[in-house]
């Protein structure tokens, strides 16, 4: 994550130059969250705790112990039940950062099939994998002792940090990006007696550079060295589809096989920043902008917290982040045309959410929420005490299809 100031085009061929996207007609809905999780602060005295990115388990027999599992960087994964309490606090391994997070439905282990928790460990390169227990509705490691790198060759490649960032399972396959670069890859998640390894199955190396309508190369302005990185995903099971947020450039359509295998690739949208130019000023660390071309898409820079509302017969919603604005928009699932946008503004009781980063939905009902819910990082909670402050918020999804702005699916 890195904070920076109609019809949906398909691009058939990556840097393929197209017409720019028309403006939305209207202003973004406002929405207010239902419930919100305990601040955590990203300093020494919360314990270098910075929110990210959740997902959702559902209990199988009780729905009222279904839980919201987030990421809080150093801080390890906390567990939240849908009260927004927390349950559960698990600490990072020796050296850790827990990135992003994502929930498995029967992974047999040990003779048996159970849930699992899988989460991205950035300060390792790792996968971290832990075990639902549904009976006491928490999370154990069930990780082997040396599992294997996911993308450096040794540890002095993990030092450098371009290590496993965004992730999203397909099944027992983990998509996982890297971090600073354009990579993708995915493993097979294998059982080792009562413990969990994985094992690379294949790699996708999205484009660097992008070709404008004039003809002209167009490269994503970064840091020195730092590729335009992806981290939000969510995985289309039914239609064999990786969706993938390319942070400064858009959100692409991958083939993705029930193994794991990747295929061909399309743009669904661009960033509202595609093809313009900037500079990196190294005093400033930030990146000067010139002349737009006008070739951009809707969303603001950078593009998030992916996530799918499934409904029958394969209908839903494709919901993504705009973290440049904090607006959120939400596609067809079937037809990837844009449906609308919002924000989730201040409420009575809960404050809005700004620079989102993960997302997670489900469709299941459950106790307050018999449409099922959404839950979205905050990444400016307030109140916040003159500190960097972070969050979970959740929102009831009634509140996207009433009054009949979304159709109720």
């Amino acid at each position: 994550m890195r904070l920076r100031s109609g019809l949906v085009v398909l691009l058939a061929v990556a840097g393929a130059g197209v017409a720019p996207v028309p403006a939305l007609a209207s202003a973004p809905r406002r929405i207010v969250a239902a419930v919100e999780t305990p601040a955590l602060f990203d300093d020494e005295a919360g314990g270098d705790a910075d929110a990210d990115d959740p997902a959702i388990w559902i209990h199988p027999w009780d729905r009222a112990r279904t839980r919201i599992i987030g990421t809080a960087k150093n801080g390890g994964l906390r567990v939240y039940d849908l009260g927004g309490r927390e349950v559960q606090s698990i600490p990072v391994p020796a050296g850790g950062r827990f990135n992003n997070v994502d929930v498995v439905s029967g992974f047999r282990l040990g003779g048996r099939r159970t849930d699992l928790a899988v989460v991205t460990d950035r300060g390792r390169d790792q996968l971290r994998v832990y075990r639902i227990d549904p009976v006491a509705a928490k999370l154990a490691d069930v990780t082997v002792g040396d599992a294997p790198l996911l993308f450096s060759r040794d540890q002095a490649e993990v030092g450098a940090q371009a290590t496993g960032y965004g992730l999203a399972m397909r099944g027992a396959v983990a998509v996982v990006s890297r971090r600073h670069a354009t990579r993708l890859g995915t493993f097979e998640l294998v059982a080792k007696k009562d413990r969990v390894t994985y094992r690379k199955v294949d790699t996708l190396d999205l484009p660097k550079a992008f070709t404008l309508r004039d003809g002209s190369s167009w490269t994503p302005c970064a840091e020195p060295g730092e590729d335009p990185q992806v981290e939000g995903m969510v995985v289309d099971a039914d239609r064999n589809v990786l969706y993938a947020g390319q942070e400064d450039v858009g959100l692409w359509r991958i083939g993705l096989s029930p193994d794991g295998r990747f295929g061909r690739r399309s743009i669904v949208e661009r960033t509202a920043e595609f093809g313009v130019p900037a500079t990196y000023d190294p005093s400033t660390e930030e990146c000067v902008p010139g002349v737009d071309p006008g070739e951009g898409g809707r969303i603001h820079a950078d593009v998030e917290g992916a996530t799918i509302y499934p409904a029958g017969r394969g209908e839903g919603y494709l919901l993504v982040s705009g973290q440049g604005d904090s607006t959120f928009f939400v596609y067809d699932r079937r037809t990837n045309r844009l449906v609308g946008n919002f924000v989730v503004a201040d409420g009575p009781r809960v404050d809005g959410v700004q620079h989102s980063d993960g997302a997670a939905a489900t469709a299941v009902p459950l106790p307050g929420y018999p449409r099922g819910l959404l839950v979205l990082h905050d990444g400016e909670n307030t109140p916040d005490e003159g500190r960097v402050s972070t969050n979970f918020k959740v929102v009831d999804w009634r509140k996207l299809v009433q009054p009949s702005w979304l159709r109720a699916v």
